[in-house]
């Protein structure tokens, strides 16, 4: 008897990290639901690149940081899970999903502030708290960080403030679930080139330099460094890992 295929939920699974994330956890033999919040074309060419690896994929449409759309999008999971993967559960939350605004902080707005702590923080805790009943006993969440929680470069007050909370909150997840064996863990990328935050990192080539120059690896941080860090962490091999920040940097900053 084939044993039953272990699911992963990535939120922001379109493009970016969140991509590479599914990518690395269909090659880990790990089926996949992805959210995306606009670009849907993107999203089903994700799930097109899962499904020729053989394994199962579905994209969802998802908002993390409105919190009033939650229940709705578990009664759409519950539909996905039974019609695609023909399971009530899954296994793993990978809570991916975010955006970068970049701004002093002399000069963020309330605005800002509440657009971040939304979808960064807020937006994580409530989609977590709502996956509870259908995350399987023995599975995981993988939370995202940042390096700016470590050590800090002005721009990104309010962003990194949201990331350190969000290490708080993992301890207490892992504290509160180990009960029922669900490992909570975290995970800090270094500056990256992707498109988040504008492309920052990717299109500025000074910035980009200087980055480099921070990193004992000497180079920038890509899409593929991240990913497979991810997907060990819903892997048997990494079970005994919990409650743990993992910078995944090059070794910025030391």
């Amino acid at each position: 008897m084939n044993t039953p295929s272990k699911i992963a939920l990535v939120t922001g699974g379109s493009r970016g990290l969140g991509k590479n994330m599914a990518l690395h956890l269909a090659q880990k033999g790990i089926d996949v639901i992805l959210t995306y919040n606009s670009k849907k074309a993107e999203a089903l060419a994700v799930v097109s690149d899962i499904q020729k690896t053989g394994r199962k994929a579905a994209a969802l449409q998802l908002n993390t940081g409105e919190v009033k759309s939650f229940d709705a999008f578990f009664e759409e999971i519950q539909k996905v899970l039974k019609t695609t993967f023909d399971t009530e559960r899954f296994d793993f939350l990978i809570n991916n999903a975010g955006i970068g605004i970049y701004n002093s902080f002399a000069e963020t707005t309330e605005e800002q502030f509440d657009t971040l702590m939304n979808i960064h923080f807020k937006g994580v805790f409530f989609i977590t708290q709502k996956a509870l009943p259908f995350i399987n006993d023995g599975g995981g969440i993988v939370n995202l960080s940042t390096g700016l929680a470590r050590f800090s470069m002005p721009g990104y007050a309010a962003y990194a403030s949201m990331k350190g909370a969000m290490e708080t909150l993992t301890k207490y997840q892992a504290k509160e679930l180990g009960a029922r064996g669900i490992a909570v863990n975290i995970v800090a990328p270094g500056a990256i080139e992707t498109d988040f935050g504008g492309g920052r990192v990717r299109d500025d080539a000074e910035l980009n330099q200087h980055v480099a120059g921070l990193t004992a690896l000497g180079r920038v941080g890509l899409p593929d460094d991240i990913g497979g860090v991810v997907a060990f962490l819903c892997t048997e091999d990494a079970k005994w890992i919990n409650a743990q920040r993992i910078e995944v940097s090059g070794g910025m900053n030391l």
